[in-house]
């Protein structure tokens, strides 16, 4: 599933990681029903370079979507750009909940709702409420 483009980091390492910026790149329905607390949605087809100039390029930066596909590219043209710390959460949301780590809705309170994608990628999520409207 992985091309291996962006290197992987752990759910635990990603939430020790000082500092650390974490982009969510799934679409903006996605993102409102839950993310990673103090996430920045940049999306998947919306991404593009200007939308992180005020990151630098030497920032520690999480990307992440569902399972991780989406995100390994955006991640690919961060590095290209020059983005020097920029990893891909390993198993993304769905092993983050997975793994019990918070997640917040919309509004920024805590939430079990996943947006799961489809019911074939949804089998991934093991935890958390399943939504996929």
């Amino acid at each position: 599933m992985y091309k291996n483009e962006v290197p992987l980091i752990s759910c635990d390492s990603a939430q020790a990681l000082a500092k650390a910026v974490f982009l969510d790149t799934r679409a903006r329905p996605e993102y409102d029903v839950s993310h990673i607390p103090g996430a920045r949605w940049v999306g998947y087809e919306e991404f593009s370079l200007p939308k992180v100039r005020d990151i630098s390029f030497q920032t520690p930066v999480v990307v992440y979507c569902s399972v991780g596909v989406r995100s390994e590219r955006v991640g690919k043209k961060m590095r290209e750009a020059g983005y020097t710390q920029v990893y891909n959460l390993n198993g993304s949301l769905f092993e983050w909940v997975n793994q019990d780590k918070p997640i917040v809705n919309a509004q920024g309170q805590p939430t079990q709702k996943v947006h799961a994608y489809s019911p074939a990628w949804g089998i991934w999520l093991r935890k958390g409420q399943k939504v996929y409207e």
